[in-house]
């Protein structure tokens, strides 16, 4: 991609822009290996007799497998271009895990343009910040939080 197809990214992005990714099915597997790559595996995870007896009836997922699943549905929801015009993933403000999320959830991400700040940076042109949630087949929004991307 030449600089001046990428420069219209940040460009063209504006305040308000949005949109939904397609939906997931978070499987065992999906717990199990996040619970063997993070190390993380607390009962509330791991252990579905205990979790049996608890509040929730069942092993919830890990609300980092769930924001890590919402970054690799964005990143495949955009286009060719759009993945070229990211510089980096710049940080991540007021992550709130608001609901459990269960083995069998199907999620989707809805992501809005909140911000954009242009930026004199050697390779980026400005930063964006998305408001970011997740939320199951449902309707229940299980995860928010404010997402910022540099982009050309």
């Amino acid at each position: 991609m030449s600089d001046s197809e990428a420069d219209g990214v940040f460009a063209t992005t504006e305040v308000g822009d949005r949109t939904v990714t397609r939906g997931r099915t978070i499987t065992e597997a999906d717990v199990t290996n996040f619970a063997g790559v993070s190390g993380d595996f607390n009962h509330l995870h791991t252990d579905a007799e205990a979790m049996a007896d608890s509040e929730y009836g069942e092993r919830i997922v890990h609300g980092a497998l769930v924001f890590s699943i919402m970054t690799g549905l964005l990143w495949q929801n955009r286009s060719d271009r759009e993945q070229e015009a990211v510089v980096a993933f710049y940080g991540v403000d007021r992550l709130r895990f608001r609901a459990p999320t269960f083995i069998g959830d199907t999620v989707h991400a809805e992501l809005e343009v909140a911000d954009k700040e242009p930026r004199d940076h050697p390779v980026g042109n400005g930063v964006v910040t998305y408001d970011a949630e997740v939320a199951t087949q449902d309707g229940e929004v299980v995860l928010s939080c404010q997402l910022k991307s540099l982009l050309v």
